[in-house]
């Protein structure tokens, strides 16, 4: 056996992780029924993804089992830990983090995430926010000179997005959550959405695996992911990543970026040749900055791994061990 795969056996054998192929994962579906349509799979894919019923059926259907378990377990601990304390405390939502790059396809796996626990046979309630509505407004941000970096863990309201979590958690009702509008690409003054009776709440964004420095003097600091029940990372190398954000862009220019209402609206007159290379100079001068100083370093941190193939489909699922 060669050096190589002695490093590599070794590496699996010490891995937090399970390791499944795509068939193999598929296997896990064991009854679970499918409970969309074709076009219910269609009206919760993103722009460019190529979400089709086959991925659904041998990815998120296995995956949906799996996370019914984990709510029915996470429950009986509950009512176990009240039986304990001698408390009557309200249930409250099993919460679901969605991590991964721009353009990585995070929306798409909650949305049908969302739509398939929503149909498991108790009918759960299933809400889903993304962090994006707690980002600072435009203004704040080009006051404080960070449009550049928006998407970063700076350019958050980290505060307000741990208080929303802190109130889901100890079963306020109702919790509301700010609203982004990717159209005109700002924070939506007034806008919420209210979280209230849901069994289950998945939570989308960037940066929601973020961990900071440890404090030294051992001080507790709470962390987004300190809220999470379950958590899933959506990967894919680079170049790929890279190469979807452009595809993403061109499409945009001739579709969203033609409303004048869109921020992006200077973009609709580009050529193919200015639109592609305006696309690759933001993803190499933003997203890759933030993937690689913020994102990519939280993946070890996930219960579950999704990694994607240029395709857009999963190639392999890691799973952590209990």
């Amino acid at each position: 056996m060669s050096a190589r795969s002695m490093e590599q056996r070794t590496e699996e054998a010490l891995s937090p992780y399970r390791v499944f192929s795509r068939a193999e994962w598929a296997k896990l579906r064991a009854d679970t029924p499918m409970t969309l349509t074709p076009s219910e799979v269609g009206e919760v894919r993103s722009l460019n993804d190529r979400l089709d019923m086959n991925e659904v059926e041998e990815i998120y259907l296995p995956l949906s089992r799996l996370l019914s378990l984990y709510v029915a377990a996470t429950q009986r601990l509950f009512r176990a830990q009240q039986n304990f304390l001698g408390t009557e405390d309200r249930k409250v939502p099993f919460i679901i983090g969605v991590a991964g790059s721009v353009a990585v396809g995070k929306s798409t796996t909650a949305r049908v995430l969302k739509a398939l626990l929503a149909r498991w046979p108790n009918t759960p309630r299933v809400d889903l926010i993304t962090t994006d509505g707690f980002l600072f407004p435009n203004a704040v941000l080009e006051r404080e000179g960070m449009m550049e970096k928006k998407g970063f863990p700076e350019s958050y309201d980290l505060a307000a997005l741990l208080r929303f979590l802190t109130e889901v958690k100890a079963g306020r009702r109702p919790v509301r959550a700010p609203v982004y509008s990717h159209l005109v690409y700002d924070v939506m003054p007034n806008g919420w959405i209210e979280i209230e009776h849901s069994d289950i709440l998945i939570v989308e964004g960037l940066n929601v695996l973020q961990a900071g420095r440890p404090p030294r003097d051992g001080k507790a600091i709470p962390y987004v992911s300190d809220f999470f029940d379950f958590s899933i990372y959506l990967d894919a190398s680079e170049d790929v990543l890279a190469r979807w954000y452009v595809d993403r862009f061109l499409t945009l220019r001739s579709t969203a970026f033609r409303d004048p209402k869109s921020y992006f609206h200077r973009y609709s007159k580009l050529t193919d040749q200015e639109a592609a290379a305006t696309a690759i100079s933001i993803w190499t001068r933003i997203n890759l900055v933030n993937l690689h100083e913020n994102i990519l370093p939280t993946r070890q941190r996930a219960d579950l791994i999704l990694t994607k193939g240029e395709s857009h489909m999963v190639e392999d699922v890691a799973l952590r061990r209990l």
